[in-house]
């Protein structure tokens, strides 16, 4: 049976939200006449996540479970998601149903126009902090600036993928992934939907602040050569101000100023020369560790059951 659609959706402990989920899908899907089928991965759930997807399987077999051995994150799940799909257009969502299954035939449609990636852009985000939206918003810009391919504003990993784009993405298996960064690498032919997020129906986010941290670290590494470049900058500025400082203390000194008596010049320099060199060397040392994590070739999921991939 050929595969039009493959909705892929990530799961980590999302148990309340996984019926309500699976009723929208289905009935999103079922109003296109096309078949479908729905990937759950479940990424290490402990809440009994696991046991209602194996349940939802049984009774659809539209519905396919890829289950982790372990929690891996929720880009790697994704990953996995891409790795089974069957269709001839993937939809990436996630399960907390604050990315709305109705958009996708908004997505669908790009797709049938003739769009390769249709990318969802949250013009609305309900049921977050201001804080939550302040820091999207400059993660988003600070991400569109200095990274060497132009994500779009906005965007998550709500978005629809054509199967091209995804044998292509398929053969990018680093271990550090963006998922929304290698969409947009890839180029092909693309275009935004606006949509509305709504509040999370049931449960708590699985993007606390420390991982929207790590996923921004993984953005600019995997994306840009930009904390390098300023690790040069901030040599040169400091060797700059040295070199106007020299002559301007000589000067000083043969006049006889009493400005620059003392160790406490000494230390400040010492000081913010070191603080240059140890940022450097920090910035080195995170390149270096992910150029490791490559080097030793482990597998980026390991799975405790998932369905055949034909």
């Amino acid at each position: 049976m050929a595969v039009t659609y493959s909705i892929i959706a990530p799961i980590y402990n999302e148990i309340d939200n996984i019926p309500e989920f699976y009723r929208r899908v289905k009935e999103v899907m079922e109003s296109t006449g096309k078949n479908w089928e729905l990937l759950l991965i479940d990424d290490g759930s402990t809440d009994g996540s696991t046991d209602k997807i194996r349940e939802l399987a049984a009774q659809d077999n539209r519905v396919r479970p890829v289950i982790f051995a372990r929690n891996f994150g929720h880009q790697i799940a994704v990953t996995a998601g891409l790795d089974y799909s069957r269709g001839e257009a993937m939809v990436i969502i996630d399960a907390d149903l604050q990315d709305p299954p109705e958009v996708i035939l908004e997505l669908a449609e790009k797709w049938h126009a003739g769009f390769e990636v249709v990318y969802a852009v949250r013009t609305e985000r309900e049921g977050e902090s201001w804080l939550k939206l302040w820091t999207a918003s400059l993660f988003y810009r600070l991400i569109y600036r200095i990274t060497d391919v132009k994500i779009p504003l906005d965007t998550g990993d709500f978005r629809l993928l054509d199967r091209k784009v995804v044998d292509v993405m398929n053969t990018m298996r680093e271990r550090h992934r963006f998922l929304r960064g290698m969409a947009a690498w890839v180029g092909f032919k693309q275009i935004g939907v606006e949509y509305k997020r709504v509040a999370r129906q049931a449960g708590e986010t699985k993007y606390p602040f420390k991982k929207m941290i790590l996923l921004a670290l993984n953005a600019v590494t995997s994306f840009s050569y930009f904390p390098l470049q300023m690790a040069t900058y901030f040599g040169f500025l400091a060797a700059g101000i040295a070199i106007i400082a020299i002559p301007v203390v000589i000067i000083m000194r043969l006049t006889g100023s009493q400005a620059f008596i003392g160790q406490a010049t000494t230390l400040i320099s010492v000081l913010l020369l070191g603080g240059v060199q140890l940022i450097s060397l920090g910035v080195l040392g995170e390149y270096i560790g992910r150029l490791y994590d490559e080097a030793k070739g482990r597998p980026l999921y390991i799975l405790r059951e998932a369905p055949d991939k034909e």
